[in-house]
């Protein structure tokens, strides 16, 4: 140490005109891209001279887990010539996690390019998004017939389930957090149990109270039903963990300032909150928006447009897309593939207003709330400038007497 400082102290100051030297802060070196690289290259070497030369083997997933072990093995090798042991666990569990990540990305880009590619033979006609299946049958082309009945349906079952999940789903998450007991607890209890409730005995409840029961018919309201039965939980799980998250601190200092429990739940709570109950909101949506089993069980099936969720049967772009594939013509099935696209469409539409609408911090204000935020203060000037009192006039400045006669009543002795 004390010659790491000696070093230090009479090491030659740097000239001012030569250039600045920039230590490299980036957690990517060179010598880790070139240990990866190498290692990928035997893993895959050694894989294919045991596939091809050594054992009689001919599956692809085979191949594909067999390298990633050795990839594995490998750079941890190729690491610990470098590094010491604890180095070599960290460097290996982060190529771990990863590799899974572009795992999932890649099965991602799957599954979407996959979809898009079987649907697009029936996404480049504007009938299919304008028409329904009630005059188109099996074997006629692609430009007749769509799944608008479909996408109604979905839209107002999603409508109706969010009105009826998004005011309840919040209002037990804050009595979860804001009103603590046994009652509270048994709550949260049945609700991480309903979180793992199947979406069949969902569809099989609201069928056999709502239907049965009280004899309403198979419609879009009773499958707005079954799916609030099911975003119900998840959004009052995800609202619960986050409400949770909001620092005591912040209530305390709005009961400092006298505010009550409803006041600072509405004003501090909810807006530092604002975010993850947002998230929360998209999580219960994403949940029901692609369920099946419900939706045709409660909403029956039908081929036309039906815009009455009260009234008649309804159809949804899952269920649309369920029984589309199933089809043994071709036609049919890329108007599937096409329901099935544009069902992600429109959650990504819902992501985007979603984190639109939710997506600032607490505090930060939008543009038009920034123009009336100025617009008041503007007015605020102009008040208080007409209430301030008008300004004393200033007095005249002491100087000497004029000259003139003396008063009568002045004694000249005084003088």
């Amino acid at each position: 140490m004390s010659d790491l400082l000696t070093k230090e102290r009479t090491a030659p100051a740097a000239r001012p005109d030569e250039p600045e030297i920039r230590r490299n802060t980036s957690g990517v070196h060179l010598t880790d891209l070139l240990a990866i690289a190498g290692a990928l290259v035997g893993a895959v070497a050694l894989t294919s001279l045991l596939f091809f030369w050594v054992a009689p083997f001919d599956s692809l997933l085979g191949f594909v887990v067999v390298a990633y072990v050795c990839f594995l093995g490998m750079y941890a090798v190729l690491v610990s010539l470098d590094q010491n042991a604890a180095a070599v666990r960290d460097r290996v569990a982060a190529v771990v996690w990863q590799s899974l990540a572009l795992l999932l990305l890649i099965a991602l880009v799957f599954v979407v390019s996959y979809t898009l590619w079987r649907g697009h033979g029936a996404l480049v006609h504007l009938n299919f998004f304008t028409k329904d299946l009630s005059d188109t049958g099996p074997l006629q082309p692609l430009t007749q017939g769509g799944v608008l009945h479909a996408i109604v349906g979905t839209l107002e079952h999603i409508t109706i389930a969010l009105a009826i999940t998004v005011p309840l789903g919040l209002a037990c998450a804050v009595f979860l957090n804001e009103v603590p007991g046994r009652y509270a607890r048994f709550v949260r209890t049945i609700v991480e149990a309903m979180t793992a409730l199947p979406s069949i005995v969902a569809g099989l409840f609201i069928y056999a109270t709502v239907i049965l029961i009280i004899g309403l018919e198979k419609s879009g309201f009773a499958a707005a039903l079954a799916l609030s039965v099911m975003m119900l939980p998840i959004i009052i799980r995800a609202a619960d963990v986050v409400i949770r998250l909001v620092p005591s601190s912040l209530r305390e200092a709005s009961y400092a300032l006298g505010a009550g429990q409803w006041r600072t739940v509405w004003t501090v709570v909810l807006p530092t909150a604002r975010s993850g109950l947002t998230t929360a909101v998209i999580l219960g949506t994403a949940r029901g928006i692609g369920e099946t089993s419900p939706v045709l069980l409660t909403a029956g099936f039908t081929a036309s447009l039906n815009t009455n969720p009260l009234k008649g049967a309804q159809i949804s772009l899952p269920l649309a897309t369920f029984s589309l594939v199933g089809s043994p013509q071709p036609n049919m099935i890329a108007r599937g593939f096409g329901s099935a696209a544009l069902l992600m469409f429109l959650v990504l539409i819902l992501f985007v207003l979603a984190r639109a609408i939710g997506g600032r911090g607490p505090g930060e204000l939008s543009r038009g709330q920034q123009h009336r935020r100025v617009l008041a203060s503007q007015r605020d000037v102009v008040r208080m400038s007409a209430r301030r009192p008008a300004a004393p006039r200033p007095a005249a400045p002491a100087g000497p007497a004029p000259a003139g006669p003396a008063p009568a009543d002045s004694d000249p002795a005084d003088s």
